[in-house]
């Protein structure tokens, strides 16, 4: 494993936790779609480490993070291999599959955030850079398993991932401490998340209304 300059840092290891949590997601999704070993190791990794890709990129942070370390990518593979070998002993590996996405969500808004404020980025974008890091490795994911992405369900997802972003900058700006701040930016972002999935809750969709007549037969 390389070592990394700030391996006993908090965010190191929120950030490798992450990873873990969303590789599982990916692999679980593998194994309903019941593709070979390779194929969950690709499903895995690209969870694992799309928003973070995606994020270091807006952010012209170079190299990638994997790129500089990767450990992240053994992570992935490794993630993967395990879920190949025990996924059926799962009873509901979808149900599985939505709290590990919830626990990913939760630790990657926080690093998201915490990696833009750290590059000089302003607040608002690092709330968007704490929702992209959040969701679009599970975007990905839903993608190449041909699953409707979470993201775009009524569902509270990216709302939830926004959530733990903006507490962590509130708190950030507050000049709370680190420990005490990703804590509560990670319980918002995580619990938002728990309580629309406990609940079945999701944000008002839009009602198709009948279209205006203008007269000439066509419709609005």
């Amino acid at each position: 494993m390389p070592v990394a300059s700030d391996l006993d840092s908090i965010i190191f290891w929120l950030d490798l936790i992450g990873v873990v949590v969303f590789a599982v997601s990916g692999a679980l999704t593998a194994s309903r779609k019941q593709m070979d070993v390779v194929s969950f190791a690709l499903i895995a990794t690209v969870t694992g480490i799309g928003g973070g890709t995606i994020r270091d990129v807006l952010l012209d942070r170079t190299p990638v993070f994997w790129i500089a370390n990767p450990f992240y990518l053994a992570i992935g593979c490794g993630a993967a291999l395990i879920v190949f070998f025990t996924a059926h002993v799962v009873e509901s590996r979808y149900r599985v599959l939505l709290w590990a996405d919830a626990a990913g969500l939760g630790l990657f808004c926080v690093i998201g955030a915490e990696t833009a404020l750290a590059s000089g980025a302003p607040v608002g974008v690092a709330v968007l850079m704490g929702v992209i890091t959040a969701t679009f490795g599970g975007l990905v994911r839903d993608v190449l398993c041909a699953e409707v992405p979470l993201i775009l369900r009524r569902e509270i997802y990216a709302t939830a991932a926004a959530l733990g972003a903006a507490t962590y900058c509130l708190l950030d700006a507050l000049g709370v401490g680190r420990d005490l701040t990703v804590i509560l930016a990670f319980l918002a972002g995580f619990g938002l998340r728990a309580v629309g999935l406990a609940f079945g809750l999701s944000l008002p969709a839009y009602r198709g209304r009948p279209g205006r007549d203008y007269g000439d037969g066509r419709p609005d």
